[in-house]
């Protein structure tokens, strides 16, 4: 029987409704941050659809070492356990370093592990023992096969609340693709399949800022397509003006916009679940 990993009051997995993974790409202001998550839990509310709020307390793996990279561990955290205890979602960050895994996992539903760490043996191990659900991306430069060798080490600490993400895999410079055979391939696992549009739609190599740094004018076509082949989950960036977003300003989704893109998956993944 394929897994369901339970967050909070609602499973992700088989059987269970589509949930909504969605936020800024980086935390830029408390204010903001508690705002938009007001904004996204109003909209999955109207839809009876599950939504884990995600944003990132620090990103380190920023082209270039001068831009914004969030407020750091221990204030981002504060920020994020304002939303649950305000906001009352469950919510999602990544964790770079060994010695984040402690305090992030005092505060987060999820643990995320980045694409590009997740085949960090002692990262992995690390957030295992902290024996919280943990999202793991697959690396663009990994096949789906790849990813079996990620998950025993995972699994090796007895934590087997996995969800596996899609974000796209490299395709020469610059590009990225999504091989939609690696959706049904990863479910073979027996784990949730979650589908990060937010990063398929970059251009990886460069920098965010630049508006050839992403093509979310790709995302809703790449979305329907993942939906249709029965993702248990739906990971998203988006942000309230998207062009002066400190972080993958050229990739993110304007936040006005969502509530016709949630509307359309909530209606493609209600007749796929009947086929399922």
């Amino acid at each position: 029987m394929p897994k369901k990993v339970r967050v909070a009051d609602f499973y992700i997995g088989h059987g269970e409704p589509l949930v909504l993974i969605a936020g800024p790409c980086v935390i830029e202001s408390e204010e903001e941050t508690i705002d938009t998550a007001l904004e996204i839990k109003k909209m999955t509310g109207q839809l009876e659809m599950p939504f884990v709020f995600k944003s990132s307390f620090y990103k380190d793996n920023r082209s270039l070492h001068s831009t914004y990279s969030g407020p750091g561990l221990e204030k981002g955290l504060e920020i994020l356990k304002r939303v649950k205890e305000e906001v009352g979602v469950p919510v999602i960050s990544d964790v770079h370093s060994v010695n984040q895994v402690k305090a992030a996992a005092e505060v987060l539903d999820i643990v995320q592990i980045p694409a590009f760490l997740c085949r960090q043996t002692s990262l992995a191990i690390a957030v295992g023992k902290a024996n919280k659900p943990t999202n793991i991306k697959k690396s663009q430069f990994l096949s789906p096969r790849d990813m079996k060798s990620v998950i025993e080490k995972f699994k090796s600490t007895k934590n087997d609340n996995i969800l596996i993400t899609e974000r796209g895999t490299s395709f020469g410079y610059n590009n990225l693709v999504v091989d939609m055979r690696s959706l049904p391939l990863l479910r073979k696992y027996g784990y949730p399949v979650v589908f990060d549009i937010a990063h398929t739609v970059r251009n990886p190599g460069i920098p965010s800022e630049d508006p050839k740094g992403g093509r979310p004018e790709l995302a809703l076509n790449l979305i329907r397509a993942a939906v249709a082949n029965g993702i248990d989950a739906l990971f998203l960036e988006t942000h309230l003006n998207p062009k002066r977003a400190l972080c993958d300003s050229s990739s993110m989704i304007k936040l006005s916009t969502l509530p016709g893109i949630l509307k359309q998956v909530k209606t493609l993944d209600d007749v796929i679940r009947k086929w399922k």
